[in-house]
């Protein structure tokens, strides 16, 4: 596989950092990986785009699945996840994630983190939407993601691992062989250095989380744009599976024009006992499923919307009264807080709720140790497409998957590095154009794509929404094309123009996926096409970005991923967007 050659328009790097491996991200997944790979004596480098705490994990509510409770075993997680994937789960991916997950996290446990406890005196677990047992396990009530987090930057800092914090990572660097070479990166004032400049490594772990923030209503904070796969499509990787965004079923209604992010109701509300009901208190969910509220989130998120249609309502409710105020104060008082803070008060009162923008089953397609179709880059946790979720993830199963894989990949680096065939590579330096070859988008494009993937590729979609999708995506595209081309104008660089355009990346991906697949399976919900269809579809959306641009789209021919590493390509057809 070779890059593009495209690159974001940036001045050229002022300063540079020498190190084994470069990770960018600092979540569960980053920085699990960066502490093992500092472990096996690895020059290790952290780059994250806010403070170490500020990305998704935190944000993490309802807890991490692993078997750890009596009578519950690996077998039993592993069948209930490839349940939810609707057919499309790796079924190796997802037994390395169920049986080493358990010690797992255990290690996670002995690097400082604290999960709640039993009275028993083991841990307190959970039951969330397609799991048949309870095996969520919870800190701070509804503040899992928020402890890990919390353990894990005590932890990089107490090792002195090295990080860049409010820096936004631009583009791969590659050596003359094509091979990874490190990176580029603005850093926005108040890091460790100012400007664009460069860490040259070996070994790149993308770790970047997600991009909900491509449509307007997310639980995902304002950080997550996109920008690691965008990153690795311009670099010349694959991404696959990214028509399979997953919209969380129960998000705080806040309006119909409510746009950004949005409180999240945990799963694990429904997992302890509240209904899902309409204005008239009708459990809506009774005869959908065997699980009913507790049914996978595709089907939870699909039963709301239909009766939303059903009876012409913006929202429905999530009724947790029988709780009574001491269980909502002591299990779930971040909840209890957000809603309070928004004038709802769900110990009197039924919590309007939604589905919005959650998390991305695809991303960058890895193999079993986390590595991608570019030689020395990486990547784990949401941006990554492991071929554990498929079509639809299973509830709390990312967190597990941002441990079990993060540690593969620092495993694998270190044995790279033990064999001497990681070794520093520093590129020659980068021609600085005065004409950039890739426009920017103004800053205002952020929420017309935001609007456009809303109305043509959200919960609901058809082959004439994602048309018209598709269409408007690809006049923004032509228009700074065109201002660049004719007029020699592009946006200034900056970290609203970069992500504008990172955003602008992802949604052409994600509406050609989306208008390929044309059934309904997982969490992709094709209105014109309702029906699953395992002869003609049971298989993966491969996309690349090629050279001029345009997308590469292709079908595998089986559901099994081939493998990443790198082969001639076949010819493929551009599929311009």
């Amino acid at each position: 596989m070779t890059s593009t050659g495209i690159r974001l328009h940036a001045p050229a790097p002022g300063w540079a950092i020498a190190a084994d491996v470069v990770v960018v991200g600092s979540g569960v997944a980053g920085l699990t990986a960066a502490l093992r790979c500092e472990a096996a004596g690895l020059r290790t480098v952290v780059v994250t785009k806010a403070r170490l705490d500020d990305g998704s994990t935190r944000w993490a509510q309802g807890g991490i699945a692993a078997a750890l409770g009596e009578g519950d075993t690996p077998e039993q997680h592993l069948d209930d996840t490839l349940v939810a994937g609707a057919g499309l789960c790796d079924e190796e991916a997802v037994r390395i994630l169920v049986t080493e997950g358990p010690d797992a996290v255990r290690r996670l446990i002995a690097t400082g983190a604290h999960f709640d406890e039993s009275t028993e005196g083991g841990l307190a677990l959970t039951r969330e939407g397609g799991h048949h047992r309870r095996r969520i396990a919870h800190a701070g009530g509804d503040a899992t993601g928020a402890e890990i987090s919390r353990a894990l930057v005590e932890a990089v800092r107490a090792r002195g691992v090295r990080t860049v914090e409010n820096a936004l990572v631009l583009d791969l660097l590659t050596d003359a062989d094509g091979r990874t070479a490190g990176v580029t990166l603005h850093v926005m004032g108040e890091g460790q250095h100012d400007g664009v400049g460069a860490v040259h490594a070996p070994a790149v772990v993308l770790a970047t989380g997600g991009m909900g923030q491509v449509f307007s209503a997310t639980t995902n904070p304002a950080v997550s744009t996109g920008d690691g796969v965008a990153l690795a499509l311009r670099a010349g990787a694959e991404v696959s599976d990214l028509e399979f965004v997953q919209f969380h079923p129960t998000v705080l209604f806040l309006g119909p024009d409510a746009e950004g992010q949005q409180p999240l109701v945990s799963e694990a509300v429904r997992g302890e006992g509240a209904h899902l009901v309409d204005a008239d208190g009708v459990r809506f969910m009774r005869g959908r499923h065997e699980l009913a509220e507790l049914a996978p989130r595709d089907i939870v998120a699909k039963g709301i919307m239909r009766r939303m249609q059903e009876q012409a309502a913006e929202h429905m409710y999530l009724d947790a009264r029988h709780f009574g105020a001491e269980m909502w104060e002591n299990r779930f008082p971040t909840i209890l807080a957000a809603c309070r803070a928004h004038g709802i008060d769900p110990v009197t009162e039924p919590i309007p709720v939604a589905p919005a923008a959650h998390y991305a089953s695809g991303g960058v397609r890895t193999d079993a140790s986390g590595r991608t179709t570019v030689p020395g880059l990486y990547a784990c946790g949401e941006v990554a497409c492991t071929g554990v979720h498929g079509a639809n993830r299973l509830a709390s199963n990312s967190l597990l998957e941002g441990l079990v894989y993060a540690e593969r990949i620092a495993a694998d680096i270190a044995t790279a590095h033990a064999e001497g065939t990681l070794h520093a590579r520093v590129p020659a330096a980068l021609p600085h154009r005065e004409q950039p070859e890739h426009p920017l988008l103004p800053p205002e494009s952020r929420l017309t794509i935001q609007r456009i993937m809303t109305e043509g590729a959200g919960v609901l979609r058809s082959a004439e929404s994602l048309t018209r999708a598709a269409d408007r995506l690809h006049h923004l595209h032509a228009e700074a094309r065109e201002a660049l081309h004719e007029h020699g104008k592009t946006s200034e660089p900056g970290v609203d123009t970069w992500e504008a355009t990172n955003l602008l990346c992802v949604a052409r991906v994600l509406v050609a996926a989306a208008a390929r697949r044309e059934e309904t399976r997982g969490c992709h919900w094709r209105e014109d096409r309702a029906d699953r269809d395992d002869t003609t579809w049971r298989r993966h959306i491969v996309v690349r970005l090629n050279p001029d641009r345009t997308l590469a789209v292709h079908t595998t021919d089986t559901p099994e991923f081939p493998p990443t590493t790198p082969t001639p390509q076949p010819t493929q057809r551009p599929q311009e967007q």
